[in-house]
C-alpha cells in the first residue's frame, strides 16, 4: 500500500473516529491511539505498514517542540531554572534508580540493561502530556507549569542518556560518546549565531517581499534543517527543534512563524498518536495479558507514587502533587528512541523490548482515564473532606463590607483603598483569598450566606453593603437575609444578567448595577466614534439606548418568568427604538435641529417619570 493511501486513510479514520469518541468524553489524544489500533494489524489490518508513515509522523513531535520553544523566551527558561533542573533531576533520579531496581529484580537483567531501561522508562511523553493540558486547558496551572518544567528536563536528559549506551555496551560509536558532548556544544552555539546574524535578517528580507506565504515556507525550512543537522550528528531532534524555537522566540516573527505552523503541528502530532496505536502488538497482550498489563500498571504505580512524593518535599499541595504526578506517570515516546539505541549496541534483547514498548504504550493509553478519575472522584472528595476554618474577622466594625473578591469587589476595594476608606471583604475561595494575600490584599475567608459571618463582619456597625457574589443563588440568599434582618443598611449588588435583577427587584433592592452591561456601553461609544460619529451624535445613541433598555427592563418585572410575552416586548421594544433613531438622524439632518443633549436629558426625565409612575 502506498505512503500516500496510508495517510489517507488515517486521515479519513480519524476525522470519523475521533469526533465520535470526543462525544462520549474521551480525550483526543485518546481517539487517536484507538484509531491507529483499530487500522493497524492488531485488529482490521487496513493499513499494514505503520513504519512507512511512523517518521513523518515524528515531525508532529518535532513542531510541537518547535512552537513551545517559540512561547518561551531565554528570560523566562532563566526564571524556571529551578524548576527545570531541582525537580526535573529529582524526578529522573529517583523514577529511574527505583524502575531500574525492579527491572533488575522482576526481569532478571544485567545491571546496564537495568539502567538503561529504567531511565528510559521515567521519561514522559512530551508530546502526550503537552496535548493532553492544552486540551483541558491547564497548560498554565501550576502544576501544568510544573509538569511542562519537568518534561523539558527529561528531553535534556535524553541526551546523555543515550550518550552513554555505548559505555555501558563497553564499545565506541561514532555517534555516541565524549565527542557527542563536543557535537552537541557547537551545534548549539553555532544555531544562536546562526539565529542572531542570518535567521533574522533572512526573515525580514522574506516579510518585504510580501509574500506573507513565504514566512510559513521560511519558518518549516528552518525547522527541517535543524532537524537535518541533528539527525546527521546524532542529537536529539526534538531537543534541537526546541532550542531553535527558544532562540526565535525574542523575534518580531514570532507569532507569524507560531500561526502558519501550528495546523502542520496538529495534523502530524495526530499521526504520530496514531502510529503509536499501530504499532501497539495486540498479539502480546492476548499471549501475555497479566505481564503486560501488571507491567503497565507497576509502571503508571511506581511514577505516579515518587512523583508525588517528590511533589510533597517540594511544598506543593496535594491537588496539584496528584495532579502533577498523574500527568507524567506514563512512559514516553523518548523511551522508544533510548532503548532503540540499546538493542542497536546489544545493551538490550529484542525478547525485553517487545513487551516494555507495549506497556509504555498502554501507560499512555490509560494516562487519560486516569486523569479522569483523579479529576472526577479524588480530587473533589480531597477538596470535600479539607474543610479549612473560617478566618477570625477582627472587630474593627468598618462602614464598608464586600461580600465576594471577584472581579467587581477587587475594584471596588482598591478605590476604597485609594480613598483611605476602611473596609471588610469576605470571599468563600480560598485559593482566591490566598492569591489576594500573596500580593498584600485585605480580604478574609468566609461564607457570606452565613449570618455569624456577617455578625462577626460588623454588619450591624455598617452603611454601606456591596454584594458582589459570582454565585446567584447565594447572592440571593445573603440580598434576602439583608433586607429582611437589615433594612436600614443601603445594600450595592452586582447582577449576573437581566433575571437576576428582576429576582432582586423583588426583594426590593433599589440599587443594582448589571454585570458588564456599562462597560459594553461603553465600548459602543468608543465603537461609533472609531467609524467616523460625532461625538454628540455618539453619546446621544448611548444614551438613548441605555434609557430604552431600563425602560424595558421595568416593563418585564412582572413578566420576567414567562417566555413569550418577554419575546413580544423585545421585539416591540426595538421596532421602537429603531423608528426613535430614524426619527433623530432626520432631526440632525433637519435645519431646524434642537440641541441633542437637551432633547436627549428631557427624553430621559419622561422616561424616569413614566417608570416611576
Amino acid at each position: 500500500m502506498s505512503l500516500l493511501l496510508q495517510i489517507t486513510l488515517f486521515l479519513g479514520a480519524s476525522l470519523l473516529l475521533v469526533p465520535l469518541l470526543k462525544r462520549f468524553g474521551i480525550a483526543t489524544v485518546l481517539g487517536y491511539l484507538f484509531t491507529g489500533i483499530l487500522l493497524g494489524p492488531s485488529v482490521f489490518n487496513i493499513a499494514s505498514d505503520p513504519e512507512a508513515i511512523q517518521e513523518l509522523a515524528e515531525f508532529g513531535v518535532i513542531l510541537l517542540m518547535f512552537i513551545i520553544g517559540l512561547e518561551l523566551r531565554p528570560q523566562r527558561l532563566w526564571q524556571m531554572r529551578q524548576s527545570i533542573f531541582v525537580m526535573g533531576s529529582a524526578q529522573v533520579a529517583v523514577t529511574g534508580l527505583l524502575l531500574a531496581i525492579l527491572v533488575f529484580f522482576s526481569l532478571q537483567q544485567q545491571i546496564a540493561a537495568s539502567l538503561i531501561i529504567g531511565f528510559a522508562l521515567a521519561l514522559s511523553s512530551t508530546a502526550f502530556v503537552l496535548q493532553l493540558l492544552n486540551e483541558k486547558q491547564q497548560l498554565n496551572s501550576s502544576y501544568g507549569q510544573q509538569s511542562f518544567s519537568i518534561l523539558l528536563f527529561q528531553d535534556i536528559a535524553a541526551i546523555p542518556l543515550i550518550a552513554i549506551i555505548p559505555l555501558l555496551a563497553g564499545t565506541e560509536s561514532t555517534h555516541h560518546g565524549l565527542a557527542y558532548f563536543a557535537a552537541i556544544l557547537a551545534t548549539f552555539s553555532g544555531l544562536f549565531l546562526f539565529s542572531r546574524y542570518l535567521m533574522r535578517p533572512f526573515f525580514r528580507f522574506v516579510a518585504k517581499t510580501g509574500a506573507h506565504e513565504l514566512i510559513t515556507a521560511v519558518g518549516l525550512f528552518i525547522v527541517l534543517a535543524v532537524v537535518c543537522l541533528m539527525d546527521v550528528l546524532g542529537i536529539s531532534t526534538t531537543l534541537g527543534a526546541f532550542l531553535t524555537g527558544v532562540l526565535l522566540a525574542d523575534s518580531e516573527f514570532r507569532h507569524e512563524l507560531e500561526a502558519s505552523i501550528a495546523p502542520f503541528k496538529g495534523l502530524l502530532l495526530g499521526l504520530f498518536f496514531m502510529t503509536v496505536g499501530m504499532t501497539t502488538q495486540m498479539s502480546l497482550l492476548i499471549d501475555s495479558p497479566l505481564f503486560i498489563l501488571g507491567g503497565a500498571l507497576v509502571l503508571l504505580l511506581v511514577k505516579f507514587i515518587s512523583l508525588t512524593a517528590i511533589a510533597r518535599y517540594f511544598k506543593y499541595s496535594w491537588q496539584n502533587s496528584l495532579l502533577l504526578a498523574t500527568c507524567l506517570a506514563q512512559g514516553g515516546e523518548f523511551a522508544f528512541v533510548v532503548l532503540q539505541v540499546a538493542l542497536t549496541e546489544k545493551v538490550v534483547a529484542q525478547a525485553i523490548l517487545e513487551p516494555i514498548t507495549l506497556m509504555v504504550t498502554l501507560s499512555m493509553v490509560l494516562t487519560p482515564v486516569l486523569y479522569w478519575f483523579m479529576t472526577s472522584q479524588v480530587i473533589p472528595r480531597l477538596n470535600q473532606d479539607k474543610t479549612p476554618e473560617y478566618d477570625q474577622i477582627p472587630d474593627a466594625h468598618p462602614a464598608l463590607i464586600i461580600a465576594g473578591f471577584g472581579r467587581v469587589g477587587q475594584i471596588i476595594a482598591r478605590v476604597a483603598y485609594l480613598q483611605h476608606l476602611p473596609y471588610t471583604a469576605i470571599d468563600s475561595n480560598l485559593d482566591k483569598v490566598d492569591f489576594v494575600r500573596n500580593y498584600g490584599g485585605k480580604v478574609y475567608y468566609g461564607d457570606a450566606t452565613q449570618p455569624d459571618i456577617l455578625r462577626a463582619a460588623g454588619i450591624e456597625h455598617a452603611k454601606t453593603f456591596i454584594l458582589a457574589i459570582d454565585d446567584i443563588e447565594d447572592s440571593m440568599n445573603v440580598a434576602r437575609h439583608i433586607r429582611l434582618n437589615y433594612p436600614q443598611l443601603k445594600l450595592l449588588v452586582r447582577a449576573r444578567d437581566r433575571h437576576h435583577v428582576h429576582l432582586l427587584r423583588d426583594l426590593g433592592v433599589e440599587h443594582i448595577w448589571r454585570e458588564t452591561y456599562l462597560s459594553s456601553l461603553g465600548m459602543a461609544y468608543c465603537a461609533l466614534r472609531d467609524q467616523g460619529i460625532a461625538e454628540e451624535d455618539a453619546y446621544k445613541s448611548i444614551e438613548l439606548f441605555r434609557s430604552y433598555d431600563e425602560k424595558l427592563l421595568a416593563q418585564q418585572q412582572n413578566i420576567y418568568t414567562d417566555e413569550q410575552k418577554i419575546y413580544e416586548t423585545h421585539r416591540n421594544a426595538l421596532a421602537e427604538l429603531e423608528h426613535l433613531f430614524e426619527n433623530d438622524a432626520q432631526v440632525r439632518e433637519s435645519p431646524t435641529g434642537v440641541d441633542l443633549k437637551r432633547s436627549l436629558q428631557n427624553h430621559h426625565i419622561d422616561v424616569t417619570r413614566n417608570e416611576s409612575n
